[in-house]
């Protein structure tokens, strides 16, 4: 049987206190719905529709490189109006999953339980809750079938003692979703057309209703306010942390760091305390994170250090490389083999070459290092003339002393030495010292201006 997902996604989400539609705010340096997509996405030959609504063409907009059915909900009715508007596009033969844009913590398996259990009819994704207030609650008879859902606003006492609630997730077979869908009425409360009022249509159908329960609450916690944004937070940090442990990482402190992207890690990885982890970050065998480093869609190699304080992003470390404390690796910084870059350097869109180095103090940009290359303190390459950016060619073994301003394009040829506090706008040879500074001048009876007293 085809499989379609219905995302819901077209609340306004008030309790958010915030301009930026609540599907759209970030979870792990990422919108929630894209957690859910993601999920769906990855179900066997799912076919994805995404009901939207409060804020319009943002929500579509965000995502434009998506394979998704975007369908607008105009009115927000109820969430049986929500799924009835995306039923056009699904053919009766098929399984439809309705999914929520701010549940984004359920697992594939979760999933697919779901959908093996609607093969037989109506399938519900509940869970028992300490206290289950705000929550649906699934009523079933002596016998243990579920017979209906009671919304918290529409039970009585009796129903509200109930600790089995709704999470909203079904499954059911298109054709008799769809008819079931058509006989709603909004004669509750709210004055809604409930998805949940389905199950008594199929009970009294004859159709079987199956409970399939959650792991944990935290699966499908629905997130609604700040509040509950951070504490989603704080589940999909602890779910990638064990991730990386697992995977060979050892993590200082897993209370202190997050992940907001896909990292990959070999064995025997150190990551330090108030790391933050984003994009796509691979870390192999050794390397070291210290602590508060962000590092983001990058690839650090086998025995790399990255010292205190440092950011690394879009940039390639290669193996056995030292970067900070106090370092930044901008997009297009590749460090060969053994490369060092140290405090308050910054590299862009450069290459240091095998075992070269810029310890102190410098900027680095649109520039190509050789091997075995010696950066002094304090030197800048000059590669942007107010409108253009230039590169500066550096060959292998040269040493640059403390204070050059190498003014791109230029080229400083092998083994030359460039002399301190040196401007250079010209090629240096190779093997030969390059000096460039004006005569120093001594004027003798020169004054220091001074105050004037007042």
């Amino acid at each position: 049987m085809n499989l379609d997902v219905v995302i819901l996604a077209a609340g306004q989400g008030t309790r958010m206190r915030s301009r930026l539609p609540k599907v759209l705010q970030p979870l792990a340096g990422r919108p929630l719905l894209a957690h859910v997509m993601d999920m769906a996405a990855g179900l066997t030959a799912a076919r994805l529709h995404v009901v939207y609504g409060h804020g319009g063409d943002q929500v579509p907009a965000r995502f434009p490189d998506r394979q998704v059915s975007w369908v607008e909900q105009p009115e927000q009715l109820g969430t049986g109006h929500a799924v009835e508007q995306a039923m056009p596009g699904i053919a009766d033969d098929a399984s439809v999953l309705v999914l929520y844009g701010d549940v984004p913590l359920v697992r594939p398996e979760t999933a697919d339980s779901l959908i093996e259990a609607a093969t037989r009819g109506v399938a519900l994704l509940t869970v028992r809750m300490d206290d289950p207030t705000g929550y649906g609650r699934i009523v079933r008879d002596r016998d243990g079938r579920v017979t209906s859902i009671v919304e918290q606003k529409d039970a009585d006492e009796d129903e509200r003692s109930i600790d089995e609630v709704n999470t909203g997730l079904m499954a059911a077979p298109a054709d008799r979703l769809r008819d079931w869908l058509s006989r709603l009425d909004d004669a509750n409360a709210q004055g809604e057309f409930y998805l949940t009022d389905i199950v008594a249509l199929a009970v009294a159908d004859g159709v079987p209703v199956e409970a399939v329960q959650a792991g944990d609450a935290e699966e499908v916690m629905g997130v609604n306010d700040k509040v509950q944004l951070a504490e989603a937070e704080a589940a999909v940090r602890r779910r990638r942390v064990e991730e990386l442990m697992r995977q060979g990482a050892t993590v200082a402190d897993p209370g202190r760091i997050d992940v907001r992207g896909q990292v990959t890690c070999g064995q025997d990885v150190f990551l330090d305390v108030g790391v933050v982890l984003e994009g796509e970050v691979r870390l192999d065998d050794r390397a070291h994170v210290g602590p508060y480093c962000v590092v983001r869609d990058s690839h650090v190699g086998e025995d790399a250090v990255i010292h205190p304080h440092s950011v690394v992003e879009g940039a390639g470390v290669g193996a056995a490389c030292s970067v900070g404390p106090f370092a930044r690796l901008r997009p297009g910084a590749q460090l060969e083999t053994g490369a060092k870059v140290g405090n308050f350097v910054e590299v862009k869109n450069s290459r240091l070459g095998e075992g070269s180095k810029a310890n102190h103090l410098s900027y680095v940009g649109d520039t190509t290092v050789g091997r075995d290359t010696n950066i002094g303190a304090g030197t800048i390459t000059c590669n942007y003339d107010g409108a253009n950016k230039h590169r500066t060619v550096i060959g292998d073994r040269v040493f640059i002393g403390s204070g050059v301003e190498l003014v791109a394009p230029v080229e400083v040829e092998e083994g030359a030495t460039i002399g301190a506090g040196s401007t250079i706008s010209k090629r240096a040879p190779a093997e030969t010292l390059t000096v460039a500074r004006s005569r120093q001048v001594s004027i003798r009876g020169w004054k220091r201006p001074t105050k004037k007293k007042t």
